[in-house]
């Protein structure tokens, strides 16, 4: 078994204490590890010129946006906080990633989607993620005691940035989670992995979900947070206002909820146009 570096431990113990999460901390460990092995040299032997090169590098491999900015994160919080660099944090730039209009389904194919599910389980959890807007690892650590049936809430722990939150539990949501219940007797976790002390793996939620759009020969790329986006798309659809979706989806910034505006095609229809009130003859009179 390889020994653990005494900067590899440090990191940890930094990382450990400011509370990032597991998914997080390995992540950052191994974008850390990628930029020390690029160069054959310890990460605290190398410099921002280093940075700079090992970002190049990484735009020319076609590597994603949001892939790229996970490892400046990493490498930001590597200098900045393990090694206590004070300048060069700020000076490794994040990539600017082009905004795209998020895909919605309409409510007939949310329908037609989770009827296609074939595990009654993954089924069960994809009605929540679109019933109450969660995110993949939000459905897959629901607890048994997080449904409130009592008050009409589900208890969502430890959302992003460690934050729990309430959202509502609707009523026929309720209903197919007591079916569910009586059928498979979860003890502990809503929705259990192979051992029922631990909850479901979110990859095997993706994988139902790629299964399902497949099966109901949806023509969009559906993946979990298709759900959460049509979830939003349709509440505002139907009125909601909007810093209520933002509560809701947990969102810190109301710019981040805002984009649903985008894609609300009944309210971006129901909205009058100026030239409504104008009395215009195109064709001339006469």
């Amino acid at each position: 078994m390889t020994q653990m570096s005494p900067l590899r431990r440090r990191m940890i113990e930094d990382m450990t204490v400011r509370n990032l999460s597991p998914a997080t901390q390995r992540s950052y460990i191994s974008a850390v590890s990628k930029f020390s092995r690029y160069f054959g040299r310890s990460p605290d032997k190398l410099e921002l010129e280093d940075v700079r090169a090992f970002q190049v590098h990484l735009v020319s491999t076609g590597i994603s946006w949001p892939a790229l900015n996970q490892i400046v994160c990493a490498l930001r919080f590597f200098y900045g906080v393990t090694l206590g660099e004070s300048v060069i944090p700020e000076r490794i730039p994040y990539a600017r990633e082009p905004r795209k209009l998020p895909v919605v389904l309409s409510p007939d194919e949310v329908v037609q989607f989770l009827e296609a599910v074939s595990s009654l389980k993954s089924r069960v959890a994809l009605t929540c993620c679109y019933a109450a807007g969660l995110r993949a690892s939000e459905v897959a650590g629901l607890m048994v005691a997080d449904v409130d049936s009592a008050r009409g809430v589900i208890l969502v722990r430890h959302g992003k940035g460690g934050k729990d939150r309430n959202v509502m539990l609707s009523p026929q949501l309720l209903g197919i989670l007591r079916v569910y219940w009586r059928l498979a007797r979860p003890r502990l976790y809503l929705f259990p992995g192979r051992n029922e002390d631990r909850p479901i793996d979110p990859t095997v939620l993706h994988a139902a979900c790629r299964s399902a759009a497949k099966a109901a020969g949806l023509t969009k790329r559906v993946t979990l947070h298709t759900l959460r986006h049509s979830f939003a798309t349709h509440l505002l659809e139907n009125g909601t206002d909007i810093r209520i979706i933002q509560v809701l989806l947990g969102h810190n910034n109301l710019s981040s909820t805002a984009r649903y505006t985008q894609v609300a095609t009944h309210t971006i229809r129901a909205t009058q146009s100026p030239l409504d009130r104008l009395s215009l003859e195109v064709t001339p009179s006469g």
